[in-house]
């Protein structure tokens, strides 16, 4: 059985090749990187506006927003829902102090 990010993530991938003018992601692919950047900012942006609003159905669909910019990303660079679901289940377990320092990152960010 596969859920609405495979779903997705299948569909997002077969619209690279579609039609820009017949297509909202078809376009954002055919922009580019940065055009697909820069809606993930805007997404982003949003979400927080609505997470400081406190409106919850508000946040609801911002992140939503944000994870379908976000899958239109991963097609863009060959990649899927899955591999995402892989490193999430990686870290499974591991805290986030120590996740990141395995990264070379510091804890404050």
């Amino acid at each position: 059985m596969t859920d609405i990010l495979d779903r997705l993530s299948r569909l997002l991938d077969e619209r690279k090749g579609a039609d820009p003018d017949s297509s909202y992601v078809a376009k954002l692919h055919h922009k580019g990187l940065d055009a697909i950047l820069k809606k993930i900012g805007e997404e982003a942006t949003e979400t927080v506006m609505a997470a400081k609003d406190g409106d919850r159905d508000h946040v609801v669909r911002e992140v939503a927003d944000l994870w379908f910019h976000s899958l239109i990303l991963l097609a863009h660079l060959d990649l899927d829902a899955q591999s995402v679901r892989d490193e999430l289940e990686r870290r499974e377990g591991v805290s986030g102090h120590a996740e990141k320092a395995s990264r070379g990152e510091s804890r404050d960010e």
